[in-house]
């Protein structure tokens, strides 16, 4: 076979070549570019899942880095010794910057101040950490418990006279917050002190004149008294014309009285007369301002501490002169007056009176004026108080409260049965009734005199103000047990009668009918000895 015979013919329509090599096929071109772009893409986001992962342990860790430093500061805090607390007293001379004297464990030190404490932080009472060095290392702010004392003087120099509990003096500066507080405390003022470190930090929104007296005017009117027209005009007479009219009294040179005695049985109106005239001052004024009324209840000054109750005393005429001050009437009103100034000498074990009188008498007769101060007093024991007080110059003006007439109970039923309380009729023939029913002639009890004589004493004869006003609620409880079952509607004369018939029954103003001594002072004959009680009539 020969050579041509094997070799194979050439392809008559491929291109004719151009250069050494064979040349790729397009097909395979193409997908080698896919394969690579699809890798980068790949890549790519393995690049961003790495980068988000790599972020998140960096998070991990500084969290766990930042908890890990917080338990190593537990730990050194756990390791640390106790710290220790102070009172901060004042810088130390000469080294204001680097030392201060703190008062700390019940002794007084001088102790380092570390320089990253603002001074202007350490104020005077100040409480403060100290290190394990003993160094002031913080400031802590003020004590707000512990201790309280009353004011009885403030000194110029910061300073206190304060009394504790037990009636022991102490001598105490003011902190930072009674300094720069803007309402220094005063004397009466409650005080929030430490004893030991000789500071007082706070005033305590309560003070001893408040436990004793309401400085408001009360709601009542001369209208809301009745049966009490003589009594009113007199005191209105002394109590009123010396604020409203100034310069009449200066002119007749003529000076207000000092005080006023309310005396007689109870339940007339003593306390509503003083009320009264708190409120009558008030609007008479006639420049917009309000008086003052100190309501002092008398058994509420009594303290088993000497010395205690003559320095309230003390306080209150000293807030009245405060009071007073500002140009307003101040009325000081003791209720109950004979339980605390009673006539010197009578006191069964204490004689308490020998020191607690002269107190009130040096305050009404004292160097310091009581101008714009008017003092009065309500008893139904007036006989018990010490003449020194009763005299001319200090309660000037002595007034009885009577026991309403027949005129004065139908006043007083007028204004407690007025056009907004129903009433079944004409109310002006239901009040004549009720008064008519109320003062007819009902013995009670017949007395007895040394002489021989006797005097009878009817059911009429101890009506008071607040019996009636007491007789009137009996009788409107009456009318709404009737009005919910269908039978009446409004007061009516029975249930008046009913309830006078209920009181004169419970009447709790009679004394003990067993004590002869008692009914002396009630029949207006207190000189007359009476040695027998005889009653009469019980049955109602």
């Amino acid at each position: 076979m020969s050579a041509s015979a094997n070799t194979p013919e050439p392809d008559r329509h491929a291109p004719p070549a151009t250069g050494p090599g064979p040349i790729p096929a397009p097909e395979v071109t193409a997908t080698r570019s896919g394969d690579t772009a699809a890798e980068l893409r790949r890549a790519r986001r393995d690049n961003r899942e790495l980068a988000t992962r790599n972020t998140k342990l960096v998070e991990l860790l500084t969290a766990s880095r930042r908890k890990l430093a917080t338990l190593n500061e537990q730990l050194e805090q756990l390791a640390a010794p106790p710290s220790t607390y102070g009172t901060y007293l004042e810088p130390t001379p000469g080294l204001e910057e680097t030392c201060a004297e703190v008062f700390t464990s019940n002794r007084r030190m001088r102790l380092a101040v570390s320089p990253l404490i603002e001074r202007s932080e350490l104020v005077p009472g100040a409480r403060v950490r100290l290190g394990e060095g003993a160094q002031v290392v913080e400031v802590c702010g003020f004590d707000d418990s512990g201790e309280m004392a009353g004011v009885t003087e403030v000194l110029e120099d910061h300073r206190a006279l304060v009394v504790d509990t037990t009636g022991e003096e102490r001598l105490v500066r003011l902190a930072g917050p009674l300094l720069t507080g803007g309402k220094p405390p005063r004397p009466g003022d409650t005080l929030l002190v430490d004893t030991r470190a000789g500071y007082a930090f706070e005033i305590i929104p309560k003070t001893e004149v408040a436990k004793l007296a309401l400085e408001e005017v009360p709601d009542v009117t001369w209208a809301d008294i009745g049966g009490l027209d003589d009594q009113i005009t007199r005191i209105r007479d002394a109590v009123e014309l010396p604020f409203t009219h100034p310069e009449l009294y200066r002119t007749y040179n003529l000076r207000a009285p000092k005080g006023v005695l309310l005396y007689g049985p109870p339940g007339c109106g003593k306390t509503l007369i003083a009320k009264a005239v708190a409120n009558s001052l008030s609007e008479r004024i006639g420049d917009g301002s309000r008086s003052y009324f100190i309501n002092v209840k008398g058994p509420e000054l009594l303290n088993k501490y000497v010395g205690e109750s003559e320095r309230q005393i003390r306080l209150i005429f000293e807030r009245a002169r405060e009071l007073a001050g500002e140009g307003r009437p101040v009325i000081v009103f003791f209720d109950e007056m004979e339980s605390i100034f009673r006539t010197r000498g009578t006191g069964v074990s204490s004689d308490m009176e020998t020191t607690v009188v002269p107190q009130l008498l040096a305050e009404l007769d004292g160097v310091e004026s009581l101008s714009n101060v008017i003092v009065i007093g309500a008893t139904n024991r007036e006989e018990l108080i010490d003449p020194a007080i009763l005299r001319p110059g200090r309660l000037d003006v002595k007034i009885r409260v009577q026991r309403p007439d027949r005129t004065g109970a139908r006043e007083i039923f007028h204004r407690l049965l007025h056009d907004n309380v129903p009433v079944a009729g004409d109310p002006a023939t239901l009040i004549d009734n009720a008064a008519e029913y109320l003062f007819r002639p009902r013995p009670f009890v017949e007395l007895t005199y040394l002489d021989g004589g006797t005097q009878v004493f009817h059911y009429h004869d101890f009506v008071s103000g607040a019996m009636i006003a007491n007789i009137v609620d009996r009788a409107k409880k009456e009318a709404i047990k009737d009005h919910l079952a269908g039978r009446t509607d409004g007061i009516t004369d029975e249930h008046l009668a009913r309830a006078i018939d209920a009181e004169n029954a419970e009447n709790e103003d009679l004394p003990n009918t067993s004590n002869p001594d008692a009914w002396s002072r009630i029949t207006g004959r207190p000189g007359a000895r009476v040695t027998g009680v005889r009653v009469l009539d019980t049955a109602v």
